[in-house]
């Protein structure tokens, strides 16, 4: 145990807890800071296992959380690795129509775009996608130079050396395995000892509903994970995508469909697809933790969710066990593109609030209580607009820690 509380104990090692740990640090220098992460390294969950877009904020609700972070993030995140040379390609992307049907949602994409200030957007027709992309097909598409690809990883580990050259200190294999308050300090029991803070600060992903509770909070909204699988192109047919292909997503759901994204590396991932995840770190399709599994299947809003959402689930579920219909569904867009050319890919989970009516949080979740704050929802965009959503957590830990 420490000999003395700390300041602030922030839980999680992923993009958007040591982002807050920067912002904090900068703001607060004076602080004691300690960032818990349960792994033996930081970045290993959602923060390592996703794309590696940046995003440039077109398909968020104007005035959302996610519209307004996602656009002042994306920039601030370039500035950032232009400081800190860490590399990055704004090859950018199309969002491709394929269907009549589909017209309408593309057109309210570039509106919404427009309101949120994404620069450069521009709706083209069959011929200048095809000067774009050679190899995909479409109807109408909406081009977005402002979208670009990083090395996530690269990132974290950036913002993790400056929050310890700022004198904030990282511990890995440091899952807080309990929470209790004595005389209003914090004591945090993890395998490698116990930590005591005034303040704790959550941003835990996965398993953010089960730090909330052991601190009293609420227990919705509810973390459902879902898996995502990706294919790989066979190397030596990269060359099929110069930049991002993807859908026109369906304003249902929160997932963007099936797409093809470039890689820093050089690499095109095929995907990903959306099912339910049997275990809060199930990335194999048959990984099972019986807990996990079981507080999803009675928690109610997601009775709900299956009921409405049934067929998508059935669809997916047989995309996720199928080579031949995960191609199907690529071949939309990239008629060329042979099951011989798709190599096994990586594989992520989404750490998805879902509320008790059913209803699948969209925005950003961020609610404190006494001298706890809990990030509750950060999917996608989160490590694009990681410093903004760092700035939007610290100003409500300054606010209700009273830290100035």
């Amino acid at each position: 145990m420490t000999e003395r509380p700390v300041d602030v104990a922030i839980i999680g090692g992923g993009i958007v807890g040591l982002a807050t740990a920067m912002e904090l640090l900068i703001r607060q220098p004076q602080l004691s800071l300690v960032l818990l992460e349960k792994e033996s390294q930081i970045g290993q969950h959602q923060t390592g296992r996703n794309s590696g877009v940046i995003h440039s904020g077109i398909y968020y609700v104007p005035g959302s959380l996610k519209a307004r972070t996602c656009v002042a993030g994306k920039e601030r995140l370039l500035r950032f690795c232009d400081e800190h040379d860490i590399p990055y390609d704004m090859c950018g992307k199309v969002i491709v129509a394929t269907e009549e049907e589909e017209l309408p949602r593309l057109d309210a994409l570039y509106e919404r775009g427009q309101q949120n200030g994404v620069p450069g957007l521009e709706l083209i027709g069959p011929e200048r996608l095809r000067e774009m992309e050679p190899c995909c097909v479409g109807i109408k598409a909406l081009y977005s130079p402002a979208t670009g690809i990083v090395d996530y990883g690269l990132v974290t580990r950036k913002y993790a050396e400056e929050v310890e050259r700022m004198g904030g200190r990282v511990l890995t294999g440091r899952e807080v395995t309990a929470i209790r308050e004595r005389s209003g300090v914090y004591e945090l029991s993890t395998p490698a000892g116990a930590i005591e803070s005034k303040h704790i600060i959550s941003c835990a992903g996965l398993y953010s509903d089960r730090i909330a509770k052991m601190t009293g909070s609420a227990s919705d909204p509810k973390i459902v994970p879902f898996r995502g699988n990706y294919f790989v192109l066979k190397p030596e047919k990269a060359d099929m995508v110069r930049g991002m292909i993807y859908p026109v997503p369906d304003p249902r759901f929160p997932f963007l469909g099936v797409h093809f994204t470039r890689r820093m590396d050089g690499a095109i991932w095929l995907g990903p697809n959306a099912v339910l995840a049997f275990s809060r770190q199930g990335y194999g399709k048959l990984d099972l933790t019986p807990k996990d599994l079981l507080e999803t299947l009675t928690y109610r809003g997601f009775g709900k969710l299956a009921w409405k959402f049934w067929r998508t689930g059935v669809d997916e579920m047989y995309r996720d066990f199928s080579k031949a219909a995960f191609l199907k569904a690529l071949r939309r867009y990239v008629p060329t593109l042979r099951a011989e050319d798709m190599l096994p890919g990586p594989s992520g989970v989404r750490a998805q609030a879902l509320n008790v009516r059913g209803e699948l949080v969209d925005d950003f979740v961020v609610n404190h209580q006494g001298n706890t704050l809990h990030v509750r929802n950060a999917p996608s965009p989160a490590a694009t607009s990681s410093l903004a959503i760092a700035d939007i957590i610290v100003d409500s830990a300054e606010k209700a820690f009273s830290l100035n």
